[in-house]
């Protein structure tokens, strides 16, 4: 655990201090007229915001229902998940807005309940610091996989104490900064909201034929028509599968858009050499086979290939699972249903996992066509519709297979995705500058957090009482407080609620 350093290495009126002493953690509590059918606020972990503080209210029980087995907490109080990841992504918040003043919630939080003299967001400040949370992490306790900061480290962690009219001061500068770099940070999201919204512009425009139409006016009459293409792709499958082959029922395209001359209205399954499900098996941390893509594995449209696990595979199946350059992964059943991803260029040996449909596309079709559309505003209005089941959307082969396409002619799909991905390689450079920028405003709000407990952030005043007086004051009521608490008969407990002198006022 991290020493306490000097005082002599702390701005003049500061004074290192645990939360111990200048407050309680995970205090006891003790109710004396509260009843069982009290409203109270329930907050579960996922109500408390990484980082921004912001809780969700929404929850309320009645005391009878979580009287037992949950952390209690009032107005005021510090609330701090203790269990990895939480407590790393920066999970604090400031109890406020409870019902009738209570809350409880989560038994992974640590309940901090500062002197009522204290400004609260000045020590929620401290607490989402990187440097806290690290060292914080950094003296964990527990199993793998369920570690948690234990209270001891919460009430010895050292806190460099300003005098209390600074403490005002420096919140008062952080919140005037963090109000400037939100504005900022608001306006960068904002930007990425935009880009998102211009590649699926892009993409209706494309697959409406709007930006090849100076290339179809410069080539007209130099290129097949898609129906001619159709119809040879139609041929070849009847030769190759004979009795085997079914065409699929005529669609209905009386309420779809107007297509550009030369472009044919097609089903999914019409371009397709074969619809595929997937390989049935346990995912493997050794190279005991192939590597096994799974839906997880597909993220931001991309693979990290060394991240992908194996599976065993005997050799007479794995040629029938074998992904190649071109092949077209669709995921078929949870929240991602609907999400695909192409084969490119040269991959690990690998196979496809049973929650993912392989597409093999005719070698006529431009594949990068086909994937463009699958990302297109169309075509997730027919997955929408398309869905099944009630608690596991799913959509399965024979709903993927018809699942209706513009196919422009082949000369043309080779324009579009030039087209497309011009476009959207500007909009990459954007995003990128973006997701810097979100990084650096983060680093600012953190360095304006470190320079805030160094002392740096605003100007000292030497008629400031020095907060050695505020922590001597503090424990002397303590002290006063433990001494009364041990001279008073124990009442009766008849819920749960708080003492009034335990009580902290929010400021």
């Amino acid at each position: 655990m991290k020493e306490i350093m000097v005082q002599d290495e702390l701005p003049k009126g500061w004074v290192w201090a645990g939360l111990e002493e200048i407050g309680e953690v995970n205090p006891g509590f003790y109710a004396e007229a509260t009843v069982h059918d009290t409203e109270v606020t329930f907050l579960p972990m996922k109500c408390v915001e990484e980082l921004t503080g912001r809780i969700d209210l929404s929850i309320s029980k009645k005391l009878s229902e979580v009287r037992k087995g949950y952390t209690h907490f009032v107005n005021g109080d510090l609330l701090l998940a203790k269990i990895t990841p939480c407590m790393e992504n920066g999970k604090v918040a400031i109890a406020h807005g409870l019902k009738n003043g209570i809350g409880f919630g989560s038994t992974e939080f640590h309940v901090v309940r500062l002197h009522e003299c204290l400004p609260r967001r000045l020590f929620f400040f401290f607490l989402i610091r990187e440097e806290f949370r690290k060292e914080a992490q950094g003296n964990m306790t527990g199993s793998a996989g369920q570690l948690r900061v234990p209270a001891s480290y919460i009430q010895q962690s050292p806190l460099p104490l300003p005098p209390l009219a600074e403490q005002r001061r420096i919140v008062a500068k952080i919140e005037e900064l963090f109000t400037r770099l939100d504005a900022g940070v608001e306006a960068l999201k904002k930007v990425r909201t935009q880009l998102k919204r211009y590649r699926q512009t892009v993409l209706k425009s494309a697959f409406e034929g709007k930006l090849t139409e100076e290339w179809r006016e410069a080539h007209k009459g130099e290129v097949e028509p898609a129906s001619m293409l159709l119809e040879r792709i139609k041929q070849e499958q009847k030769t190759k599968l004979g009795k085997k082959y079914k065409e699929l029922p005529q669609a209905d395209t009386s309420t779809l858009p107007k297509l550009p001359r030369g472009w044919q209205w097609t089903a999914v399954g019409e371009l397709a050499g074969g619809i595929h499900y997937g390989y049935t098996e346990k995912a493997a941390d050794l190279p005991i086979g192939p590597r096994f893509l799974r839906i997880t594995d597909i993220q931001n449209s991309g693979v990290d290939w060394d991240s992908v696990p194996y599976c065993k595979i005997d050799e007479s199946m794995k040629e029938k699972y074998l992904l190649k350059d071109g092949d077209l992964v669709f995921a078929r059943t949870g929240a991602t249903v609907g999400k695909s991803f192409l084969i490119r260029g040269d991959i690990p040996e690998a196979v496809f996992a049973s929650y993912l449909i392989r597409i093999i596309l005719h070698r006529s079709v431009t594949k990068e066509t086909v994937y463009y559309f699958f990302q297109s505003p169309l075509y997730w209005l027919q997955i929408q519709k398309g869905k099944l089941g009630i608690g596991q959307p799913n959509v399965n082969a024979n709903a993927l297979s018809q699942i209706l396409l513009p196919l422009p002619p082949s000369a043309e799909q080779c324009k579009i995705v030039e087209e497309i991905e011009h476009r959207f390689s500007v909009a990459d450079v954007v995003e990128k500058a973006v997701a810097q920028s979100l990084i650096q405003a983060e680093r600012l709000r953190q360095s304006i957090m470190k320079k805030a407990f160094e002392g740096k952030l605003v100007p000292q005043d030497p008629t400031d009482e020095p907060a050695q007086k505020l922590l001597e004051r503090i424990k002397i009521e303590k002290a006063k407080r433990a001494v009364e608490a041990k001279g008073k008969k124990p009442k009766r407990r008849t819920g749960y609620g708080e003492r009034s002198s335990g009580v902290a006022k929010t400021s």
